[in-house]
């Protein structure tokens, strides 16, 4: 039997839209009974160790998840073996990603609105600098997603 798939999303900060978007995937991956190891880091370092913003936290919270108790960490070379697919949330990320990728590995890269039909190559806009509409505009986008990946998933 196959391993359970392996996913890691991945935002430049690693503290608003990548973990709304593990726990997304975390939540939608259960509903649907699917197995999956589900992580989440920033390319930058500014917020290791940190937890989600606040906003963040609350937008989770308002849609019965809690992630207070995730932490900020930076995406790793050993991240690009470790997982099967590594999510980006903007092109900025996904440009990133693909400069650290080291030849060989085995993880998939890709924008995470890829994975609902008709958002191909757009990217989950970065809320931080915004108001707490932002949040919830990320929340309705990282469903979508994480919907979009579980399907995804079940089908590889």
């Amino acid at each position: 039997m196959a391993s359970p798939p392996a996913v890691l999303l991945v935002c430049l900060g690693n503290i608003c839209r990548s973990p709304l978007a593990e726990a997304a995937l975390r939540h939608a991956a259960e509903a649907e009974g699917l197995d999956a190891e589900i992580d989440s880091a920033g390319t930058g370092d500014w917020h290791i160790g940190a937890p989600p913003d606040p906003r963040a936290q609350a937008v989770a919270r308002a849609n019965g998840l809690d992630i207070a108790h995730l932490r900020g960490r930076q995406v790793a070379r050993a991240d690009f073996d470790r997982f099967d697919h590594i999510v980006a949330l903007d092109h900025e990320n996904l440009r990133v990603l693909k400069s650290l990728r080291p030849a060989g590995s085995r993880a998939r890269l890709s924008l995470l609105l890829d994975h609902v039909p008709g958002r191909a190559g757009e990217a989950v806009a970065d809320p931080y600098f915004g108001d707490d509409t932002g949040f919830e505009t990320t929340w309705a986008d990282v469903t979508a997603g994480a919907a979009g990946l579980v399907a995804t998933l079940r089908d590889r």
